[in-house]
Parts: structure tokens; sequence; C-alpha cells
């Protein structure tokens, strides 16, 4: 099988963020990331985990273009980011959209589920009255929703039937790779899975690259296609899930296999 081109692409990015310490003409820094090569292909997960902490967050908001590196290139479907505008970016960045971690949050309280879904396909200017309202009864549809929580509001639904409707808001305007930042961390241990699942089933269904970030290496065991691990900003472990997991090469990985039990399965 030839080798696929990737949709979304990091090379040798670094972020840096000044601190309130140290000299007005000479502040710490703080280094975020560092060096980081990854990419994201059609098709498959690549989980990225570590502990709070360790970039990851940073760099998966460098993959949607919330985040401009210090240094290094970004690459959506094989053009270069980095050095656009915010409008162009924001043109080139409709491939990648994102879930976050706690859909409360992420939704708008005052809207209900039908408004928050036609929104970004009235922003972008997607198809017409009718098209989008077909769009949004099929995203419904596709998350595993009753077309009944179209008139909800986000307060009236349950925190799983929420991240369905945040997963259906990021794929409104059809993207080619969803960002999944911690998405079932916020929600009840007998949910977990059922988002999991959903999440997986769309990747398969749609074709989509699937990026998940979690500082649980049992979940990301669980979902992922490949793994990079990350410690102190810096990718220290990457490759095929399997072989990652069966055969860890960094002591830091053998110490999170090792660490807390899966957030899929309560402690006893």
């Amino acid at each position: 099988m030839p080798e696929q081109n990737p949709i979304i692409e990091l090379k040798d990015v670094h972020v840096t963020f000044k601190t309130r310490t140290g000299s007005l003409f000479n502040p710490n820094k703080v280094h975020a990331v560092a060096g980081v090569d990854m990419s994201v292909v059609s098709g498959q997960t690549l989980g990225i985990v570590g502990e709070s902490g360790c970039g990851k967050s940073t760099t998966a908001n460098v993959m949607c273009g919330l985040q401009l590196p210090t240094a290094g290139s970004v690459f959506f479907k094989g053009e270069e980011v980095t050095k656009r505008s915010a409008a162009q970016r924001r043109r080139i960045g409709r491939v990648v959209s994102v879930v976050f971690q706690d859909p409360a949050t992420a939704l708008n309280a005052r809207m209900v589920v039908k408004e928050q879904l036609i929104d970004p396909l009235r922003v972008h200017k997607v198809g017409t009255k009718g098209d989008r309202e077909a769009r949004v009864r099929d995203l419904i549809s596709m998350v595993g929703l009753p077309d009944s929580v179209m008139d909800a509001l986000p307060g009236q639904l349950s925190g799983g039937q929420r991240q369905r409707v945040a997963i259906a808001r990021a794929l409104a305007i059809k993207p080619d790779a969803i960002i999944a930042d911690e998405p079932t961390s916020a929600l009840d241990v007998s949910v977990r899975a059922q988002i999991l699942n959903l999440l997986a089933d769309l990747k398969a269904e749609l074709g989509l690259g699937m990026v998940f970030i979690s500082h649980d290496i049992q979940t990301v065991r669980y979902i992922s296609d490949r793994i990079a691990v990350m410690n102190a900003g810096k990718v220290v472990e990457e490759g095929p899930a399997s072989d990652v997991l069966a055969n860890p090469q960094h002591s830091y990985t053998k110490t999170l296999l090792g660490a807390a039990p899966s957030l899929l399965h309560p402690a006893s």
C-alpha cells in the first residue's frame, strides 16, 4: 500500500512561553514543546499520551491552528500554514476540528442544540438554509441521538449526550481530521467506553484522521493505531500502538504502563 500524504504534519515544532519571572528585559521562558515531529493520516488514530504539563495539549493547539509555533513548520494537507495570515489559516483550518475535554463548557448554555450545530455551517457559508437543516438532522443521527435533542439546551442533557453534541458540531463542516483532547475525562465511567466507541466508528465510517489525547495510556491503547509518548515537551517514543505497548523502549513509557489503572475501569 502506498504511503498516505498526511492531513496534518508537524516538523521540528517548538513552542516557548515567557513567564512572569526573571527581569523585564530578560524574562524566563518555558519550553512547552521542543522539536516535535508528528503526522496524522486518514483513517488512523494517533494517540498522544503523557502526564499533565508534558506538552500534549499545546501540541494539539498547534495542530488545529490555535497556537502558532515559536519555531518549526505546520502543514495542512501539504500546505505550510505557519507563515500565513490568521484569515488564511482559518480557511485552511477547516480541515481540522476539535472536541474539547468538557462539553459543559464547550457548548453555549443558552443556545439549543439545533442552533449550535447550524452555527458553524452558517459561519462558513455552507449550503442553503434547507441544506443546513438537513445536515443537522444527519449529524444528530450520526452520533446516535434522537431528533428530540435538537430543541434542548445543553443543561437538559446528560454529560454523554452533551459530548455527542460536541462531536456532531466538530463534524459539521466535514473536516478531514478531528482532534479529541481528553474527550472522556469529564464523563462518568459508565459512558466513557460509549464515547470512545463512537469516535472509533466515526473515524472508520468517514475515513477521518484522528488525534486522541489523554494522560491514561490504557485509554489511548483502546482507540489508537499509533501512539506518541510525550514527556517534558518532547516525543520520547512513537510507533504503532501494538509495538509501543508490547515492547516499550523508553523508561517513561514503561512507567506510564505500570502506573494508574485505565480510566475506563475504576480501581477496585
